[in-house]
This record gives structure tokens, sequence and C-alpha cells, in this order.
């Protein structure tokens, strides 16, 4: 530890506090509620899986169009480093940020090319600290030196600098975990503060310089988000990120999640700054910018789940669907719905009551809007969308996805199963037909 000690920094930062409360619901409602989140998700009895594909027809695209166009990026950023054309790579990151281009998905294809520069570096790193116990942390250190080399080779370049502050958050992350503070062993702290702290040394230059670079901006939040962050600033350098490309909902969800009492906010603070993004974003979300700010909140904090505006949020869910009714989205709200909030019930009375009508939205969703499935997404939402979990096998982790979607559309059409028919998805949405 000693070794990253000496070539980074280390710093703390914590705040806590309290926002407005919602009437509980009546023990009546709530359990009706629960009761109908639950049997949501349940298979019945006498159906199995291949039952379901038989009574449940709904394209399945492998890879899906989004994972397709997300794969050849970042394949194109680790071709062009495994071959040191840095130039290169450097170019064509640059010319997707300055046109802001985006997946369908609403993935900048900026940030997907400089994640497959870093993408060989970041996965020896996480083996290397899965091993730690019996390595020493230099093994953890080995590739982000030869990316702090190119960094001397190209100092002026906020391209490379964004590869390699990116690098070092990657990894600190990858030591820290995402737990509580007080869950994580002290060696991974100080090496989570060391890596964030190099990040913020490494950015912070290229954040005045080129105030208008989305890439830049990006990477100077997300190493906002470490031990040494400002509580008084996230909000700020996440408003300047959102508005440079509104667009793209991902800062959003970040700096809900970093206004958790947890990392820099408060619940009163994370309510404001969602209506705050709802006002500046209507023109391209209407409510959604509210949804999208709290999405990730809510989904790991009861209080914040308890606090939840619920019309204002479900608005947000249905005025992002009228802007973007692709099967990207509509399969991430739908499995967030179903799967992130409808199982997390946590016995805090208030923020099951809000979690069993956000699991209700489900059924809208799935009827008015999803035209095929992408498992991946419901599997990743059955883990909250865990940006560090490790998937040792894509395809079991997409047949858990698959399994998990079916099911709960097994329960949202029960009735006509039951009456025989047989449901189709189409390109307008599922129909019943004759058995």
């Amino acid at each position: 530890m000693l070794q990253i000690k000496k070539f980074f920094k280390r710093k703390d930062a914590s705040l806590s506090a309290n926002g407005p409360c919602t009437a509980p619901p009546t023990l009546s409602e709530l359990q009706s509620k629960i009761e109908a989140a639950k049997r949501q998700t349940r298979l019945p009895r006498r159906l199995s899986i291949e039952n379901l594909q038989e009574l449940l027809s709904i394209e399945c695209p492998d890879p899906t169009a989004e994972d397709r166009m997300r794969d050849d990026h970042q394949q194109l950023g680790q071709k062009l480093v495994r071959q040191e054309n840095w130039a290169d790579l450097a170019k064509v990151i640059r010319k997707a940020d300055t046109e802001r281009t985006l997946t369908p998905g609403a993935m900048p294809i900026a940030e997907l090319i400089a994640y497959g520069a870093r993408a060989d570096v970041i996965v020896a790193a996480e083996h290397a600290i899965n091993e730690a116990e019996s390595t020493t942390p230099k093994a953890a250190l080995d590739g982000i030196e030869d990316l702090e080399r190119i960094l001397e080779d190209h100092p002026d370049d906020y391209v490379i600098a964004s590869i390699v502050a990116q690098s070092h958050i990657d990894i600190g992350w990858a030591w820290r975990g995402n737990g509580w503070d007080i869950e994580v062993p002290q060696r991974n702290r100080d090496a989570f503060a060391c890596h964030f702290e190099r990040a913020g040394e490494i950015i912070a230059p290229f954040a005045k310089k080129y105030p208008d670079s989305p890439l830049v901006a990006a990477t100077y939040c997300a190493q906002v988000g470490g031990p040494a962050g400002k509580k008084n600033r996230v909000a700020d350098n996440y408003e300047h990120l959102i508005d440079l490309n509104p667009l793209n909902p991902r800062p959003m969800r970040a700096m809900g999640n970093h206004l958790l009492p947890r990392w820099f906010g408060s619940y009163a603070q994370l309510e404001l700054e969602a209506r705050r993004t709802a006002a500046r974003t209507e023109h391209v979300w209407g409510a959604g910018g509210y949804t999208w700010v709290q999405f990730d909140a809510i989904s790991c904090d009861d209080e914040a789940c308890a606090h939840l505006d619920l019309p204002f949020f479900i608005d947000g869910l249905h005025d992002i669907l009228d802007r973007k009714p692709d099967p990207y989205t509509a399969n991430l709200l739908a499995a967030y719905c179903a799967n992130t909030i409808g199982q997390s019930f946590s016995g805090n009375d208030q923020a099951d009551h809000v979690r069993a009508q956000i699991a209700d939205c489900t059924e809208w969703i799935v009827r008015e809007h999803l035209t095929e499935l992408h498992p991946m997404i419901w599997a990743h939402a059955a883990h909250g969308f865990d940006n560090n979990l490790r998937i040792r096998s894509p395809h079991k982790f997409a047949a858990s996805g698959r399994e998990d979607a079916m099911r709960v559309m097994a329960s949202l059409f029960k009735t006509e199963i039951a009456a025989g028919q047989r449901i189709v998805f189409t390109e307008d949405g599922p129909q019943a037909f004759a058995g």
C-alpha cells in the first residue's frame, strides 16, 4: 500500500441530512400493494419456462442493436491502443465528443471508445485486486503506470488525460466496491482515495481549459465522486455536464446517487436537484428529468424512496417513453420497475408503499411499449445495475434475465393465457391470438 500512497494522496468527506416526509399508507393499502407487486413476478406453478415460450412470443435479438453498437465502439478503442496508435484514438474520440454522438440507448460514443482504450488495464487491475491477499499492490499498478507514461508523452491532449484519469477512477472503484464506508477494509479505502486523488490531479487543468467537452466534464464529475469530493460542488459539476448534452440521462442518474447522504448530499438536496433538472431539461424529457435523477437513488436508499414525489416520478416514466419509445428504453424501464424496484421490499412501510406503486407501472410499460426482449438489461436490473458486478458467465446471466422477464410477462398476461390465448409481441406491441 505504501507504493500507492507514494503515487497518490488521500482525503475524506461526508454529509447527512433529512428531507420532506410523505403521509404513510394504511396497513391494508400497503399489504395489498406489496402482495400485488410480488405476484407480478411469480410464474404460475403449472407453467415452465419452456411452456411460456410457446405462450409468449417475443423477439430476443442476440446481440441487440444497442449491444452490437457498443461492442463495436469499445473494440475500436481497444484495437487502437493495442496497436499503440494513440494519435488515431485521440482523433476518433475527439470527433465523437465534439459531435456529442450517442447510441440509441443514449450512451456517449466517445465514452465507449475511451472505455475500450483502457479495458485491458482495468481487467488486469481488477484481477490483481481480487487476488490482493496474495498479491502486492504493485501488481494492480502495472497497467496504470504504462498509461501514465503515455500521458507524459501527450501532456496537452485532453482525450489521453481523460482515459488515464478514468482508469484511475475505475481501479479506485474496484478497490472500494459499492458498500457503505464502514464496511470497506481500510486498505481498500486508502487505495480508493489514492486513485481518485490522482484522477483529480490529471483532469482538473483540462476541465478549466475544455469546459465544452462532455468527455472531460464526465471525467471530472466521476472523480468528484471520490472521497475527496466537495459536497457543495457536486451538484454544480453535474449540472454543467447535464447541460452539455441533456439527451444523455446517465449524468442525471449519477448525480442522484451522489446526492444521497451516504455520499455528498442530503434528501432535501436530492429532491431539489431532481426538480431543478426536470425544469432545465423539460424541452427534452418533460417530467423525465425528475425520474432520471431519482432513478438509482431510490433503488438503494429507503429514505430517498419514502420521500419520493410519486406522481411526478410516474409522470416522468410516461414522458421518457413518449420521447424515447425505443426497445432499449422500454426494456430498461420495465426491468427497473419489475426487478430493481419490485424486488427490493425492505420492511420500511413508506418506502415499500412507493415501491409497490412503481412496480405496478410494469404492466402499462410492457403492454404499451415493449416490442422485443433485452435479457441483459433484465439481468442487470435484478442486481440493481451494479457497475462493479462480476459476470462469470454472460450466457447464464442473460438466461436469468430472460427467465425473469418471461415470468413477469406471464403474470401480466395471466388472464389471456388462462383463456387459452397466445401473446405475440409485434412492432405495435403485444397482441393476443387464439392458442
